[in-house]
Formats: C-alpha cells, sequence, structure tokens
C-alpha cells in the first residue's frame, strides 16, 4: 500500500488536479490514504482536501506525518503533477520488488522550453518521489520541507511518466 504526500499552499485547483489521478490508484487498491500538508492556504485547498477524503494539517511535525502513514511507501509529489497511464502497475511492482527510491520519467509530451532549461534548477520533488517508509522515517527531521527528502538520495527511474506541476501552474 502506498501513503501519497503532499505539500501546498493557495493550490486548490492544482491539488484538484492530482487528487483525480490518485483515484485510480485508490480503486484499485494501491493508495491507502493521501495526506495534504498547508502551509496557511487561503482559497479552497482544505476543502478539496476534506471532499477527495485526505488527511488535511494546517499544522504537523513531518515525523508524525511519516510515522502515522498507513503505506509501506510514500509517494511525494507536488500538487498538480499528474502521473500518465500505467503508473499503478508499475508502482505495484515496483514497491513489490525493490527496496530503493524512485522517481516517475519527465512527460515528452511537457518540457520546459529550451532556454528556460537552462541553468535552471528543477524542484527536487519535480518527478515525485518514492520512498520506502522505513527510509523516510530514518531521514525525517522535525521543521523539515518533503523537498529535503529527495536531496542526496540516488534514485531509480520509473518508466512512467509524469506531468509536472509547473504545467498546471501555467495554464492558471
Amino acid at each position: 500500500m502506498l501513503t501519497v504526500v503532499l505539500e501546498c499552499q493557495d493550490q486548490e485547483p492544482e491539488l484538484a488536479q492530482t487528487l483525480s489521478v490518485l483515484v485510480a490508484g485508490a480503486v484499485e487498491g494501491l493508495v491507502s490514504d493521501v495526506v495534504v500538508l498547508d502551509h496557511d492556504s487561503r482559497d479552497g485547498t482544505s476543502r478539496v482536501a476534506d471532499a477527495a477524503g485526505c488527511r488535511f494539517h494546517s499544522q504537523w511535525d513531518i515525523k508524525d506525518i511519516v510515522r502515522s502513514a498507513r503505506g509501506e511507501w510514500l509517494l511525494f509529489v507536488e500538487p498538480g503533477a499528474r502521473p500518465q497511464t500505467g503508473w499503478i502497475d508499475e508502482i505495484a511492482e515496483y514497491t513489490a520488488l525493490n527496496k530503493l527510491p524512485a522517481r516517475f520519467t519527465a512527460s515528452r509530451g511537457y518540457r520546459r522550453p529550451f532556454l528556460q532549461r537552462i541553468g535552471r534548477a528543477s524542484s527536487p520533488l519535480e518527478l515525485g518521489l518514492l520512498l520506502p517508509k522505513k527510509q523516510a522515517l530514518a531521514a525525517a527531521r522535525s521543521g523539515m520541507r518533503l523537498t529535503e527528502f529527495a536531496k542526496g538520495q540516488k534514485l531509480r527511474k520509473l518508466s512512467s511518466e509524469l506531468i509536472p506541476s509547473w504545467v498546471a501552474r501555467a495554464a492558471r
């Protein structure tokens, strides 16, 4: 089982897009719970999370969040990111056979323009982060953000593609 964790701030439309894709994973029995960590959003982020049955936290300690995760694996994604076809079967197989963290492959259909890619560091969670719960517990420190879980990790690459969150932000 998989726990999905998202960190939001005023990202209601992006959160809704990501949650709509995760529904299929819940129906298939892969996604056991979704946790939304909020940074004082002033939009409808909390209503979207509540309507989708997510656990919503406006104040949290990441160690407590990881400890309370129902799944044995955690998937950290940015609001607006959308895994593409085949992600459910691939993650189910990957988590059954592997112990190393992984990330999605960048969507071939959504690439930043060339000049925007030059000299620009991408977000550590731009392609998500799939991490065993035990490893997340060992790395979790009070006050840390989700992006810090990805730093220094040697990540395997899943063949499933992910449309990054910047695509949803650009469409606003």
